[in-house]
């Protein structure tokens, strides 16, 4: 049973000028997404800023999503870093705070063998009762969860999903033939929403729905429900403003976009630093063009 399938958002965390998290406008746009029609939200993800969260910030954070949604949506939680004991504690917290789902990024840095990496993930599956979902984002983190070692994994009960970001589609079609009632694919990366799902994924894990939640939530439900023409020409209109969200290291245009929305102010912890002008201009010009409001 999946998770969740369409669309779950990696929300941004609001930030005040003196860089303490502003709960209001976290809920606020929990509330947003909801309405949206957001199918799932992810809180402390890489588009987060948790790498700069403090362990009872990272809980907190998460705390305040679960408060927000009341069940109506899943939240889940980004509970992954390097060090397999300070996973455990933060996995642990979310589940204590009402988290629905764990997401796990492979550690990075230390560049684990594939057996540790099997022994990261058992260690902190152990640890909870929680549903998981592997995230590999090579890219990143400079570790890649290979087809084989993915079979391995999937062996553990409570690994039931993949937050696929690779780039690499060839592994991806790998990757889907092992899913299953009991492990779902998940897209992590914007622009391979269609293809993904036309292999067998469920859903995205979305940068891009943190300023567009309405129109990604449609673009995943038309590849369910199999509308693949509709699904190409939506993938196909994003593509540019996708490119501009990535123009610089993620989160900084995204909370930068979310920003020109009048949603937040988009501040930022170091080292993330704020957008160039010329950023700030791509975005205007593809939200714009896109039918995005922009209010600054």
């Amino acid at each position: 049973m999946s998770i969740f399938e369409g669309t779950a958002v990696a929300l941004v965390t609001p930030m005040k000028e003196d860089g303490a998290v502003d709960y209001k406008r976290l809920e606020e746009l929990v509330e947003w997404q909801i309405n949206e029609g957001t199918d799932a939200i992810v809180a402390c993800g890489t588009t987060g800023e948790a790498s700069t969260l403090a362990n009872h910030e990272h809980i907190s954070v998460i705390e305040a999503v679960v408060k927000k949604t009341s069940g109506r949506v899943p939240v889940i939680a980004g509970t992954g870093v390097n060090d397999t004991n300070h996973a455990i504690e933060l996995s642990t917290g979310a589940e204590s705070v009402g988290a629905d789902a764990l997401l796990i990024v492979t550690p990075y840095y230390n560049k684990a063998s594939d057996t540790g990496l099997f022994l990261h993930y058992e260690k902190i599956a152990q640890s909870v009762n929680l549903p998981i979902i592997l995230y590999s984002v090579q890219s990143r983190t400079n570790m890649n969860l290979t087809p084989a070692l993915v079979e391995k994994l999937i062996t553990i009960p409570n690994i039931v999903g993949i937050k696929e970001a690779s780039g690499n589609i060839s592994q991806i079609a790998d990757i889907c033939r092992l899913a299953s009632d009991d492990f779902t694919v998940y897209s992590g990366n914007d622009d391979q929403v269609l293809p993904l799902m036309a292999l067998g994924g469920k859903g995205i894990i979305s940068t891009i729905a943190n300023i567009a939640p309405r129109q990604t939530h449609e673009l995943a439900q038309a590849v369910l429900d199999g509308n693949y023409d509709l699904a190409r020409k939506m993938q196909l209109d994003q593509l540019p403003l996708i490119h501009a969200l990535f123009c610089e290291v993620n989160p900084i245009p995204v909370k930068t976009a979310v920003g020109l929305l009048g949603k937040i102010d988009p501040y930022f912890r170091l080292p993330l630093n704020d957008a160039q002008p010329e950023t700030v201009e791509r975005l205007k010009k593809e939200m714009t063009a896109y039918g995005l409001e922009v209010q600054a």
